[in-house]
């Protein structure tokens, strides 16, 4: 498949404001409900309820990769305030999750087969920091400038650390439901 191969759309200006404003919403929701399962005792129900957001995430996300490239009529990026202190955040995700909170992924399938060590309170928190950072420009009224924020680090971080997390939330449920032990020993890149 080449870059000639990715059917991109064009969108009117009113287009790309629907798409802001939808990511505005589900990053909202995102955040929050994030927020709330780092806040929780413990992580039973949590792990549902991130595997549930997540996949809410990416299929809202799946626009930022499909449209053309967003670009801001400035071109500079505003200053969007001060970023979000998300150790904290990152931490409680961490103490909740426990020894399910490292997993190993394949860093990039096209590119070969690495594997290398991941956590998931470190995509949760990244990706909660990216979509705070796009929500901040959105809430300055600057959505394109959001949308741009969004598309680029959908590309770049956020999506490949949500699908990651997801697959790795998957595999977890399904461990547990389906009464398999977990070898945290065989998943560890050698």
């Amino acid at each position: 498949m080449t870059d000639h191969d990715v059917h991109e759309t064009e969108l009117a200006p009113a287009d790309l404001a629907e798409i802001a404003d939808d990511m505005a919403a589900a990053a909202r929701q995102f955040v929050a409900v994030v927020e709330a399962v780092a806040a929780a005792d413990g992580p039973d129900e949590s792990i549902s309820i991130l595997l549930l957001e997540l996949s809410g995430l990416l299929a809202s996300g799946a626009p930022l990769g499909a449209i053309v490239d967003v670009v801001p009529s400035e071109r500079f990026e505003p200053d969007a305030g001060a970023e979000p202190d998300i150790d904290r955040l990152r931490d409680a995700l961490r103490e909740l999750l426990g020894p399910a909170d490292e997993y190993v992924e394949v860093f990039d399938p096209y590119s070969g087969p690495e594997v290398v060590p991941a956590r998931l309170s470190d995509d949760l928190s990244g990706i909660c920091s990216d979509l705070l950072h796009g929500l901040a420009h959105h809430a300055a009224g600057r959505p394109l400038e959001a949308l741009w924020w969004w598309q680029f680090s959908y590309l770049s971080t956020w999506g490949q650390g949500a699908s990651a997390a997801l697959r790795a939330l998957q595999s977890l449920v399904a461990h547990v439901r389906l009464e398999v032990p977990i070898d945290v020993e065989a998943a560890e890149p050698s």
